[in-house]
């Protein structure tokens, strides 16, 4: 996103604006969900959860030690309050670590929650083609069924709303939004004020013709995959993602309270920096939908949902790339920072985005910035949180410290979101 100077006035709404705008590789961020604790094995001898999610015990290995050192230093380079990660191989543990501060002398632990955001769209989009192999549903099957009185339904498919390809606009670029959202973080916003942003404007393209990241198109898939089912959004995620994986600390808040312990996220997006762990995610997506997590669930999502544990492989190819590639386009409606070019190094799948070979999720949004990145060939899974000071740089710094240590790890396929 280019760069310009604004007045002391607007210059808050900017960086609102591109905090809110980073959270798709190609584009934006996301919220947040609550589902009932899950039973876990126990150890026999002392009654331990064998599961806790704690940091790595004992003597570090050389390769554990690298990234240690890696984090801790970028935790400094970026000049972050903390930084919680985890690196598995094969789904087995390399190293899990917390550097830094949730609070002022409340030390970070890999065991505290935070908003994961877009990470829940990797589900939604699992769901649905879980759907579609049941013979429920056609990814190609047209919406007016669902959501009669969407505009175009009768030409917006379930994939279109999966991979941005209807050509509505996102109502996180909306000027009227972020205003509102600005004055008013602790807002409750339903759906149907959601969708009204991008419903005020004509769309951007005809549908299936170009790509643009708009995250009205998972509240509006959400509401069809509600009607579809006849179950609600939180329930069919725990049956069919949440539940299988064994996410444990993954779960759908109605509210903006975050399971304890939690990580405390600060920003300065509107022009000072203050707390805003609790202000409202519901902006996020439409309700059922808006996940916390741990550092440790992150990291087995990101190997579940990159190596399709939930998939056939057929279905993983499309979730991968269900025709994206080779769309993204400028036009006269669409300028080229929203009409983004998709290419097969760089591209968004059914709700995943996949870089250099990395399937990933980046939320970043109200001072909360993590990612989960998986990279197949070498089945390696990293998942990173970060949290910021009053001095950390712009951006989602998860990113970051996410792509150095993939750059260590894996150089021949960089992390470059």
């Amino acid at each position: 996103m280019t760069r310009t100077s604004s007045s002391p006035r607007t210059r808050p709404r900017a960086r609102a604006r591109r905090t809110l705008l980073c959270a798709a590789v190609l584009a934006v961020a996301l919220q947040t969900a609550v589902a009932p604790t899950f039973a876990g094995p126990q150890d026999s001898r002392d009654g331990r959860d064998d599961r806790a999610c704690v940091r790595t015990e004992g003597p570090l290995g050389d390769e554990a030690r690298r990234i240690r050192d890696i984090a801790r230093k970028a935790k400094a380079d970026l000049r972050l309050k903390s930084v919680e990660l985890r690196v598995t191989v094969d789904g087995n543990e390399v190293l899990t670590d917390a550097l830094g501060e949730s609070m002022t002398n409340v030390p970070a632990q890999p065991d505290m929650h935070f908003r994961a955001g877009s990470v829940a769209f990797s589900y939604i989009g699992t769901t649905l083609l879980q759907l579609v192999e049941e013979g429920r549903v056609g990814l190609d099957d047209t919406v007016e069924r669902w959501l009669p009185r969407l505009p175009q339904a009768d030409k917006i498919t379930l994939r279109m709303l999966a991979s941005n390809t209807t050509g509505l606009h996102d109502y996180v670029t909306d000027p009227a939004f972020l205003a509102a959202l600005e004055a008013h973080p602790f807002r409750q916003w339903t759906p149907k004020e959601l969708v009204a942003y991008p419903l005020s404007h004509p769309f951007w393209y005809k549908p299936g013709t170009n790509w643009s990241y708009s995250h009205a198109n998972y509240v509006l898939l959400i509401a069809a995959l509600e009607k579809i089912t006849g179950t609600p959004i939180d329930e069919l995620l725990r049956q069919r993602v949440i539940g299988p994986l064994d996410l444990r600390d993954t779960r759908n808040n109605f509210t903006p309270d975050i399971p304890r312990p939690v990580l405390h996220a600060y920003t300065s997006d509107r022009g000072i920096y203050e707390e805003s762990t609790f202000w409202n995610p519901s902006w996020t997506t439409a309700p059922g939908a808006v996940i916390t997590t741990h550092i440790c669930d992150l990291a087995r999502s990101a190997h579940a949902i990159g190596s399709g544990e939930l998939l056939p492989p057929h279905a993983h190819r499309t979730f991968l790339d269900p025709g994206t590639v080779g769309l993204g386009h400028a036009t006269a409606k669409c300028p080229a920072t929203i009409c983004l070019k998709q290419t097969k190094a760089k591209h968004f799948g059914l709700g995943v985005i996949v870089v250099n070979g990395w399937v990933l999720q980046n939320p970043s949004f109200a001072g909360y910035g993590a990612i989960q990145a998986y990279l197949p060939s070498e089945r390696l899974a990293i998942a990173v949180s970060a949290t910021k000071t009053a001095k950390t740089p712009e951006g989602n710094m998860a990113e970051q410290v996410a792509e150095r240590i993939a750059a260590a790890l894996a150089p021949k396929a960089p992390l470059s979101v």
